[in-house]
């Protein structure tokens, strides 16, 4: 890696026969020259990690063979225009202008020129790496693959976006459910709002999808466990709702993919769902009868204790005046008279029982 200050050389001749510039991790700043579109047969353009301040430089729709534009972290910003080349991007398999300060909507276009990206069967069946026709060296590049930044030789077949850590905002467009190559798709820390469309469960040669830390709302869509070969699934960090998906590659996923969704419920989450697909909320109240049941269990225990503490008050009462005063005469005459009574009713029931 080399360590390249100032600016890139203003002027390209036409007729440029580059193919290959990468001058990716330098301290390079100033804009991006224009006359880099006189280089009709680039084919990898990697200025990612530098400190370029310019705008979306559309204008590079202008290289037809160009297929992979990497202008990760730096310090571009603005909309994502369109130059309106009409075959613009067509050979384009990797896209990467993540950690910028991009703003505003995806127009949908970008994505509808992006033609070699829609073809899944084309260069599948002749796997090889990029290279000069009369050249043994083989293009490589640094790219953010599965979370992992790794520095990579480009393969034929290889596609994917990265669009992470800029301001882009409204909703993702559904036409990237058309890009049915694509392995790799990185959206993450962005704005993005509205539901996760639906025609992402086309995208069948997916490995790897981050949506992490945007504004997505609604549910997961079902269509999406239709991705057999997705490895990498982070979700986390939005406003869905509802109960996740099951099935395929979805029973795989752990708690990490889903965190930070608060109104997402079921496995692998330990949220239940209910019958309406909502987290079951605890009940902060007893039912009615049972409530009324223990007001009731507590007032007989009231009566209960009330009735003891008379009863010790009155035996404790009793006991003091009678060891501290001796024999109190209405109390001895109470007692007596008592027994007396009692003696005489059985002096009278014991005739009665000698005649039987």
């Amino acid at each position: 890696m080399n360590r390249l200050y100032g600016s890139i050389p203003p002027r390209f001749a036409e007729g440029c026969e580059l193919r290959n510039l990468n001058l990716n991790g330098n301290q390079l700043e100033g804009p991006l020259p224009q006359s880099l579109s006189q280089c009709k047969n680039l084919e990898v353009l990697d200025l990612g990690n530098n400190k370029i301040d310019d705008t979306y430089p559309a204008w590079l729709e202008m290289l037809p063979k160009l297929q992979v534009l990497v202008l990760r972290s730096n310090k571009l910003h603005g909309f994502i225009t369109d130059f309106g080349v009409e075959h613009s991007f067509s050979s384009l398999r990797i896209f990467d202008i993540s950690n910028n300060d991009f703003t505003g909507t995806l127009p949908v276009r970008l994505f509808q020129t992006m033609k070699a990206m829609m073809n899944a069967s084309e260069g599948a069946s002749s796997f090889q790496y990029m290279k000069e026709e009369f050249n043994p060296y083989e293009y490589s590049m640094t790219v953010t693959m599965k979370s992992l930044v790794i520095v990579m030789k480009i393969s034929t077949i290889f596609t994917s976006i990265d669009l992470s850590l800029n301001e882009f905002q409204g909703n993702i467009p559904g036409v990237i459910g058309e890009l049915h190559s694509l392995k790799g798709l990185n959206l993450s820390h962005n704005r993005f709002d509205g539901l996760i469309p639906p025609s992402m469960g086309n995208l069948r040669n997916l490995e790897w999808l981050d949506l992490s830390s945007n504004n997505l709302i609604g549910d997961i869509p079902q269509e999406l466990t239709s991705l057999t070969f997705l490895s990498v699934l982070n979700l986390s960090h939005n406003h869905l709702t509802g109960r996740i998906p099951l099935g395929k590659q979805f029973n795989t996923f752990s708690n990490g993919s889903f965190e930070g969704n608060l109104r997402l419920c079921g496995f692998p989450l330990s949220k239940t769902c209910n019958n309406n697909n909502e987290t079951q909320p605890p009940s902060s109240t007893l039912p009615e009868e049972d409530h009324s049941g223990a007001e009731k269990g507590f007032i007989s225990w009231k009566v209960v204790f009330m009735g003891y503490g008379c009863g010790i008050i009155f035996g404790v009462s009793m006991g003091y005046i009678v060891f501290t005063t001796g024999k109190p005469k209405w109390f001895v005459k109470l007692v007596e008279g008592d027994q007396k009574k009692k003696s005489e009713r059985l002096k009278k029931k014991a005739p009665g029982r000698s005649g039987r």
